[in-house]
This record gives C-alpha cells, sequence and structure tokens, in this order.
C-alpha cells in the first residue's frame, strides 16, 4: 500500500490480453507500478485467465486484487428490450463450479458474436475478416476492440474508439446481442462465489442505453456492494448523482480508469477509489484476497 503519509492510489477496473486490453498482464502489472498504483484490479471480460500471470510478475509495493467484468443483461419489465449490465466482481473462488461454467459459456458466446458481426461488416464492404479478428485475439475473451483493432488495420477508422463510434455501437446497424447471463442472477453468482459486485460505469450512455436507478436499487436489493461512479465515460453531473443515489443505497463508491492499453485513451490511474471505500469492498469478499507483491 502507500508510504506513510500518502494516500494509497487505488484503480479498481483493468483489462489485459486475457480479454480485450493490449499490454499482457504482466506488462499491465509493470505499467501501473511505474503509474504510481498502490493497488489495481485486473478485471478482464469473462475470464479470470490473466490472474496467475499478474501474480508473478507483481513487484513489491503493490497490491493486485484479482477480478472480472462479468457480461450481463438487465431485463426490465414487459415489454422492455434488454439492457446490456457489466459487474465488476472482486475477490471471487476461481474454481467455483457455477463461475466457472457460467465463464466458459459466456465465452463461447462472445466468439459467437464476434462472429456475427464481422459477416455484418463484410456483407458491407469492409475490409476485415474474422480469421484477422481471432488472430488480435490471440485465444483471449474476444470482444469488439478486437474487432475495432482489424478495422483500424483496414484504413476503415482512425482509432479502436472511432470504430464504437461509427460502427461497433449498441445502436449502430452491425450490433449483434450476447446471450448474456441475466444481471440478478450475476449479482447472485459473484456472491455465491465469495466475490464482491460493483456496477461497472452505469451511466455510459455512449455505449448505448443505460438502465435507471430503479434498476439499481433492485439489485441492490439482491446483493450488489457497489457503483463505479467515477469512470471516464461519466459526466461530472452524472458522477455526482452517482454518489448520492450509492450513498442513498447504502452502496460502496468507487473510482478506476477502465485501462484497455492502446484500444483506449483512458490512463491507468485516471480515476481512483478512496481506500476507506476500497477496504469496506474488500472485507465484505472471502472467495479469494487481494495479492501483495
Amino acid at each position: 500500500m502507500a508510504d506513510s503519509g500518502r494516500s494509497a492510489v487505488i484503480d479498481l477496473h483493468i483489462h489485459s490480453t486475457a480479454s480485450d486490453g493490449t499490454l499482457s498482464p504482466a506488462a499491465v502489472v509493470a505499467a501501473a507500478a511505474v503509474a504510481g498504483l498502490d493497488v489495481m484490479a485486473l478485471t478482464d471480460h469473462d475470464t479470470l485467465a490473466g490472474w496467475d500471470e499478474a501474480f508473478a510478475a507483481c513487484p513489491s509495493g503493490l497490491t493486485i486484487v484479482p477480478g472480472l467484468e462479468l457480461s450481463c443483461v438487465y431485463q426490465g419489465g414487459e415489454g422492455q428490450r434488454p439492457i446490456s449490465v457489466h459487474l465488476l466482481g472482486y475477490l471471487v473462488d476461481p474454481s467455483h463450479p457455477g463461475l466457472v461454467a457460467e465463464l466458459c459459456r459466456l465465452r463461447t458466446e462472445r466468439s459467437r458474436r464476434g462472429e456475427k458481426i464481422v459477416e455484418k461488416l463484410v456483407a458491407a464492404g469492409l475490409p476485415i475478416s474474422w480469421d484477422r479478428v481471432r488472430e488480435f485475439a490471440a485465444g483471449a475473451s474476444i470482444g469488439r476492440p478486437h474487432v475495432g483493432r482489424a478495422l483500424v488495420e483496414a484504413g476503415v477508422v482512425a482509432s479502436v474508439d472511432e470504430a464504437f463510434v461509427e460502427l461497433l455501437s449498441a445502436a449502430g446497424p452491425y450490433y449483434v446481442r450476447k446471450a448474456d447471463l441475466d444481471a440478478v442472477a450475476g449479482v447472485q453468482l459473484i456472491a455465491a462465489a465469495g466475490g464482491v459486485s460493483v456496477f461497472a460505469h452505469p451511466a455510459a450512455g455512449r455505449r448505448g442505453r443505460v438502465v435507471d436507478e430503479a434498476a439499481i436499487t433492485a439489485l441492490a436489493q439482491v446483493g450488489l456492494c457497489g457503483i463505479e461512479v467515477d469512470h471516464p465515460d461519466h459526466l461530472p453531473a452524472e458522477r455526482d448523482d452517482l454518489r448520492i443515489l450509492a450513498a442513498d443505497l447504502g452502496l460502496v463508491a468507487t473510482g478506476s480508469s477502465d485501462f484497455h492499453g492502446t484500444n483506449k485513451v483512458n490512463r491507468l490511474g485516471q480515476h481512483t477509489t478512496d481506500p476507506s471505500a476500497y477496504h469496506e469492498l474488500m472485507a465484505g469478499a472471502c472467495g479469494s484476497r487481494p495479492y501483495a507483491g
């Protein structure tokens, strides 16, 4: 943790090449140390595959919180379209049978969805291929940023961020929905695996439709532990509203970078979590423990 007299710098949402980041778990750990982080959470999409490499590379003075970002969907009321929801799960038991089975299913579904997106892009005349997207993924949990990198390489767009805005957003013509886990079941699964759950970027409207306060309240009632308040995709007013909602619901308010390497402009430590919030969140988990270098 931090040196005496300095508050710990804590970033609880970071991706590696185990999913759709561009730095390996070991390289992410090294970058986190250089960036001055005291605590980092490795939260790759629907996989725990980067944990061991990150632990092995962890230098003295850095603590790694093992985690994941779980793909979910909130069903809402009758007649309403489902809304994509991402849950950050920290300190889960990596051997929990239910979690292992669901992550396997989600990774298979990610691959299916990615191939369908590429098929739609190719049918529209864009010069990319599924084989190239798979090469970018290199065996990792496949995400839209891998498709975005193929589009950048082909000269269709200038950046992965532009690919999301122009072609890969949930509102775009090439989007394909995954068969994600129900969000209520996701909160319950993380808890069953001994972990704690935090609603990732709940107000990030640029990514697509977002849930309302009633949905967050419903998830809090089944065990949601926190809300990611300070996130690069949240406007200041949205952060203020989320902080009030977290206090009203008794949820921990966290902050993070959602770092993906060069796939996004987000910087390590761009937003951080208060040490008291971090300790409160970690105290609720029993599936695994933070790893201190």
